[in-house]
């Protein structure tokens, strides 16, 4: 494969007419391989190198030709296996801060970030993935539901009759997801769409992309950080010789959240040619003060977003179709059926009372609570 001027090695990934992990009995339509290119087309100029380049795109055979990453493992895994990535949280954060601002009426006027919207909102296929998986079906009796039986039947039971705390907040999540049209999401941010080095950091898999919520990408990648903490003492040989590794998986939620604000507010404060919160809203010194409590504002809800994605993407990963291997790789069912109920616990805090924490450092020390619970 040629890319500017060079001979590149490449990695190939094609469309498959139906769902990987469901096979021939749950179709899919090959031109989702379309919106993930685009996607990519799209977000490189601004993510500083932390995705794969795209090199060549077939649209007959639904088909990518991207920079090969053969030194790099995918982070899900190397969490479960006890490694450390210093930078992988960071980079993250800066991957997602990067194309979410650069995407959205905060750096643009809104005539080609609806331009976009409209394009992207034909991604119908994976968005009714979405809208099922993570906001519908773990609530209610549905064929594709599945979960550590009989250990953590009373759980779902409970989670189906509790409907004003754990069935009408995660309708009002869904709702945001699909009518608050902030940015162009990844759509997947999961410890699973991440390959990492010790050094090197890249975002992959974005057939899932939409226009949604920025706090959307942030709490799939948050909840699958707290799923890789909650299940550590699953991948112990000896009582208790993952517990640095868990802590070490707190700091990097942290690093995340805070990496990512950081970065997000000074592109914010970079770049003021969009039409939100336009520049001429900070003429005066007394409208700078005022935007600056705006700000935080905007921050403010951004974290109660976060949180309440990341406690929906917990439940879903449990109790619904798409587990994880941060439990499922645990073969006892009875350990890991209570680690699962740990997590799905702490999951529901994080849905219904996002308000009750006001820092990350909150959230942290709430997961060391539930993760010591019985």
């Amino acid at each position: 494969m040629l890319s500017g001027g060079r001979l590149a090695a490449c990695g190939v990934k094609q469309s498959l007419p139906y769902v990987r992990v469901a096979g021939e009995s749950w179709p899919m339509p090959l031109e989702r391989a379309y919106f993930e290119q685009l996607y990519l087309r799209i977000s490189e100029p601004h993510v500083n190198g932390l995705a794969p380049r795209l090199l060549y795109y077939d649209p007959q055979r639904f088909a990518m030709a991207m920079e090969l990453l053969a030194d790099h493992v995918i982070l899900r895994r190397g969490l479960i296996a006890g490694e450390r990535y210093p930078t992988a949280a960071r980079s993250v954060a800066e991957y997602t801060a990067r194309r979410a601002f650069a995407t959205s009426v905060f750096a643009e006027p809104f005539e080609p970030v609806n331009a976009r919207l409209a394009t992207f909102s034909g991604n119908h296929a994976l968005l009714r993935i979405t809208v099922d998986l993570i906001f519908t079906h773990p609530y209610v009796v549905n064929e594709r539901n599945r979960w550590t039986t009989p250990q953590l039947d009373d759980v779902v039971t409970a989670l189906r009759a509790d409907g004003e705390n754990s069935r009408q907040r995660p309708a009002r999540l869904g709702y945001r997801f699909l009518t608050v049209h902030e940015a162009l999401l990844h759509g997947d941010l999961h410890t699973g769409s991440v390959m990492v080095t010790a050094t090197d950091t890249r975002v992959i898999d974005a057939e899932f992309a939409a226009y949604g919520p920025i706090g959307f990408d942030l709490g799939l990648f948050v909840g699958n950080l707290l799923m890789a903490y909650f299940s550590q003492p699953g991948h112990e040989s000896k009582t208790g010789e993952r517990s640095e590794q868990g802590e070490w998986i707190l700091t990097q939620v942290d690093e995340f959240w805070h990496e990512f604000v950081a970065k997000f507010a000074a592109l914010w404060s970079a770049t003021r040619v969009g039409d939100g919160y336009p520049t001429s809203f900070v003429a005066t010194s007394s409208e700078s003060q005022a935007f600056a409590l705006e700000r935080e504002r905007w921050f403010t809800g951004l974290f109660a977003d976060t949180l309440g994605y990341a406690g929906a993407e917990i439940i879903r990963r449990i109790v619904g179709f798409a587990h994880n291997l941060d439990f499922e790789s645990i073969d006892n069912p009875g350990l890991r059926s209570g680690l699962e109920r740990r997590a799905l616990a702490f999951a529901r805090k994080l849905i219904v009372g996002p308000q009750n924490f006001d820092v990350m450092g909150d959230v942290l020390e709430g997961a060391r609570d539930a993760s010591s619970q019985p």
